[in-house]
């Protein structure tokens, strides 16, 4: 497969396990919830989206059945193996660089609570450097008491149990995070380093690339828009 592992991320469980610690085959499995409704709701109607860590396609595919046409970067073949419909690049994102602009930029799966203060700073950098002039990006970030509320465990609908066990600070603000997933016929394991951000850390680590809170999305704030320009909003 040829990738290696990041540093401090390893999974385990069935199938193949990219260099950030995921199982190709859990994310296959997991359900969507309402997150392409957020999205699709954020952003132009029938938006040129440049997708940043689509995995498998769980939002790829929905936000192209809402009319969206999608570029989508993921740097696991496995995963974008699974995509179907969009414009598939493999390429780690904080090195991408297509001389193209989009309509919106999605960075979703908390990528912006990366451990590695530098590789952020990369991630949001590419965000603005594919950024139409009138664009947006939308980003998911960790909730608050994400690394807080440990362990904790939630049933889905669907039949399987996700739990974070532990979030273990390993210094320099960050933490070392260990997540399972338990299905009936099969365990996935995920670690992974994480840097918790406060609402005023997160719009300080916006500026530093040129982009600002428009408006935050959800009530919990894991969900933002965010434009081009200085300042910040409440």
């Amino acid at each position: 497969m040829g990738l290696t592992m990041r540093a401090g991320h390893q999974g385990t469980g069935p199938g193949p396990i990219t260099p950030d610690g995921c199982a190709v085959e859990l994310y296959s499995r997991l359900p969507v919830g309402d997150e392409p409704d957020i999205i699709a709701g954020a952003v132009p109607a029938g938006a040129h989206l440049l997708e940043l860590g689509s995995g498998v396609g769980r939002m790829t595919h929905p936000l192209l059945e809402r009319g969206c046409t999608v570029t989508a970067v993921d740097e696991s073949p496995e995963m974008l193996e699974r995509v179907r419909g969009a414009r598939r690049i493999c390429s780690p994102i904080e090195k991408l660089d297509l001389g193209e602009r989009f309509d919106a930029v999605l960075l979703a799966s908390f990528l912006v609570n990366t451990g590695d203060e530098e590789v952020r700073r990369g991630l949001l950098r590419t965000c603005v450097r594919h950024l139409a002039d009138d664009g947006c990006v939308v980003i998911q970030r960790e909730g608050e008491g994400y690394h807080t509320n440990v362990p904790r465990e939630r049933v889905d609908p669907s039949g399987f149990t996700v739990r974070i066990v532990s979030a273990e600070p390993i210094g320099d603000g960050t933490n070392s995070v260990r997540a399972e997933y338990e299905f009936p016929d099969a365990v996935w394991t995920q670690t992974f380093r994480a840097r918790p951000l406060t609402k005023e850390d997160f719009e300080v680590a916006l500026g530093e690339v040129g982009l600002r809170v428009d408006r935050y999305l959800t009530e919990d704030r894991i969900w933002v828009r965010a434009v081009a320009g200085p300042g910040a909003t409440d």
